[in-house]
Parts: structure tokens; sequence; C-alpha cells
């Protein structure tokens, strides 16, 4: 006792002499005359008018949601499902880890995302930066190829279900929907559809756990989990089939 009772006074000693040195310089460099601080201006648009604080604060909200928004708004949300759907049919556990499967959802939700992001990057971003466009007319700009793209991929019964919901009425065409309707509908369209796509990375899985079963229960293997037994012969026909190559062709291809 006595000898963790010294150790921890030598830590709290050591953590008062830095807090100490830390005010110490602090003041010394307070009274310091010469030192200036230099003045940071920020310009938007290429102008010379200050950003305000309002735009500050909008700039660093849309960055803390742009995770949300790129779940919300783009294919992720799909090929993520599926992929869970794939390790959980395989009887895999952590393998491919997390980090693999949501880096690879990632790099595929960019791939088929990128007509619609160079749209937004040409009619948008590009007038807005050269000064040509107010920031209200970039986001309605921006708005129209991702509006697009979501309208291609939602179901016409969810998005109706939103739009009752919303009460909106006497709608000509899908592209009057507003965003509000239109998002969390085309959450829903994306989670079926990746449940529609799990379900049939299953079966050829489930009939190979099933003769497993069988035989092991046939030969009186009780206690031998079938699972040990089926995992290499599962893992032996996803790799015979090429199964990565047309997993990811057939998602590329139900989105395009």
């Amino acid at each position: 006792m006595k000898n963790i009772f010294k150790r921890n006074k030598k830590i709290i000693l050591i953590i008062l002499f830095i807090i100490l040195s830390v005010f110490v310089f602090s003041s010394f460099a307070i009274a310091e005359d010469n030192i200036k601080v230099p003045n940071i201006d920020i310009s938007f648009n290429g102008s010379d008018q200050p950003v305000s604080t309002v735009q500050i604060m909008l700039l660093l909200t849309i960055l803390t949601l742009a995770p949300s928004i790129l779940i919300m708004m783009t294919s992720f949300t799909r090929i993520i499902i599926i992929f869970s759907f794939l390790r959980r049919a395989l009887s895999l556990q952590s393998t491919p880890p997390n980090q693999v499967i949501i880096t690879l959802a990632l790099f595929i939700t960019f791939f088929v995302m990128t007509p619609t992001f160079t749209a937004i990057y040409n009619d948008a971003y590009i007038p807005l930066n050269n000064g040509e466009i107010t920031q209200q007319v970039a986001i309605e700009k921006a708005s129209v190829p991702l509006k697009a793209y979501m309208l291609r991929q939602v179901r016409a019964k969810d998005l109706a279900l939103f739009v009752d919901i919303a009460g909106v009425k006497n709608i000509k065409d899908y592209s009057d929907v507003s965003m509000v309707a239109l998002i969390p509908a085309f959450m829903i369209s994306e989670i079926k559809t990746g449940f529609e796509i799990g379900f049939l990375l299953f079966i050829p899985f489930i009939v190979i756990d099933m003769i497993v079963a069988s035989t092991l229960m046939a030969l009186g293997m009780m206690m031998l989990p079938p699972v040990m037994i089926s995992l290499p012969f599962k893992i032996l026909l996803f790799i015979m089939v090429d199964g990565w190559n047309l997993l990811i062709q057939k998602i590329i291809l139900t989105i395009r």
C-alpha cells in the first residue's frame, strides 16, 4: 500500500508540475508585446468578403452530417446489407472484418455514384466557386441529379406511402416530390432490395447446411456441430463460382 501511495503521489506531482508550467509559459506569451496574432481572413466564392458566422456553422453542420447523407441518399445502405447477409450465410462471424466490408461498400458506392457526383460538381460546385450563382441556387442544382438517381431506385409504393402521409396531392410528376418524402421512401426501398438479395444469397448455403446436418445425423454424430463441417464446403462453393466478382457485378447492375 505504501508503494502504491508513493507511486500515485509521484504521478500527481508530475501532473501538477506540467499544469504549472503551462500556466507560466502562457503568462509569458500573453505578456510578450512583440508577438502578434495573425489576422486570418476567410473568403468565400473567391470574393474579398469574409465568411459570416452562419456560413461557417452551415459548413460545419454539413461536414458533420456527411456520413448520414452518404447513407441516406446513396446505394451504401443496400450494399452493406448485402455484405452482412453474405457473411451470415457463410457462417463467418468476423471475416471479412467490419472495416473491410465498410470500406469495400464505400468504394463501390463511390464507383456507382460517380456520374451523379460528377453532375453535381459540374452543375453546382463549379458555378458556385466561380461566383456565378448563389448558395441557394447551387443547392437546388445539386439536388437535381441526386433526386433523379433516387427516383430511379425508389419503389412507387414506398414513395406513394410518404406522399400520402405528407398530405401532398395533385402531383403531376415524380420530380415534384420533395426531398423530405423522397429520402425515407428511398431508404425503405434500399433496405427491402438488400433483404431480397440477401435472401437469395442464403438459399444455396442453407442447402449445404441441410445436407451436412442430415449426413451427420445418419452417421450418428449428434454432438458434432454441423456448421464446423459445412463451413469449408460453403467457402469452397463461394470460391469456385467466383462469388465476390459475381456478387459485386450483380449489385452494380441492379443499381445502374
